[in-house]
Order: structure tokens, then sequence, then C-alpha cells
């Protein structure tokens, strides 16, 4: 077993209904999810013209492998009704891997740690919520450091 850290994503239709399928889709095909984080709003990044998105973080157990276990993420957002349009555009559903414990990793699928973690306060933010001294294995900073030096400005607001 070890433990993955998802972002999911979603900024069409019913947010809150999308997040919620994603985590019991995740739990069946995935392995066991341990902790969640609080939902945020944020504006979206990237293409900017579009519904502000609710993201966030869960904790999972599993014994797939990264390659296996995106994979299997990208199965979920098809089922959930996912279709891939536009880089960075609208969608229904979005889930990503952030980090697998210390995991390196650079395949055609998938590349380890998420390579803009750092960059993006709506994953940082609720990543430090579940994690906040796990050690980002190339930059060897925590994420609560690592949230602390992001110079992203989106605004990203906790759900009450």
């Amino acid at each position: 077993m070890q433990t993955a850290y998802l972002l999911l994503g979603s900024n069409l239709g019913d947010r809150l209904s999308y997040l919620e399928q994603a985590k019991q889709l995740i739990a069946v095909e995935c392995g066991f999810i341990t902790n969640q984080s609080s939902i945020y709003e944020t504006a979206a990044w990237g293409i900017t013209e579009q519904p502000s998105f609710y993201n966030q973080v869960v904790v999972l157990q599993t014994d797939l492998t990264p390659d296996t276990l995106m994979q299997s993420l990208l199965n979920i957002e098809e089922k959930i009704g996912r279709k891939r349009l536009i880089k960075y555009g609208p969608r229904i559903i979005d889930l990503d891997i952030l980090l697998i414990e210390s995991v390196i990793l650079n395949t055609p699928l998938l590349t380890l740690p998420h390579p803009f973690l750092h960059e993006r306060r709506f994953a940082l933010l609720p990543l430090a919520e579940v994690a906040p001294l796990l050690l980002h294995p190339t930059i060897e900073k925590n994420i609560s450091e690592l949230l602390a030096d992001c110079n992203d400005t989106l605004e990203v607001i906790k759900l009450a």
C-alpha cells in the first residue's frame, strides 16, 4: 500500500455532486480514501473566462501502480461524463495525482510529483489542510512551506 494525494475539481453543472461521484468511484476502483480536505472554490486557472472550480484533495491508500492509478482516474472521469475538448477548458470532473509518497516518475501518462503543484494555490491549500508536513520529493520543502512561497494570486475560498 502506498499513499496517493489526489486533486479533484469540477466547474460545470452540479459541482458538489460530481466531486461526490468521483470519490465514490475512486473508493470502489482505486483504494481506500483515508482523509479529505474541505472543498474550495477557485477562479479558473489557464483559461480564465469560465466558471469557477470546486476543488478538493483526497488521501488514498492504494495498491495500484502510479500509471495504473492514473489510467483508473481517467476512466472514472469518462464514466462521470468528462469530454476532453479544450486544454484547461471547462470540465465536469478533473482528477489529478499530486503526489504518491516520495515517488519521482516521468512516463508518457504521468509525471510525479505533479509538475505545477508548487505553482498552484488551489492545489496547495487543500493539500496543506490534510498533509501540511508532507515533503515535496524534488523541491525538498513541505507543503506548508510551498504554500507560503507560492506566487499564485488566484483567490481560493473554503466553502462553509
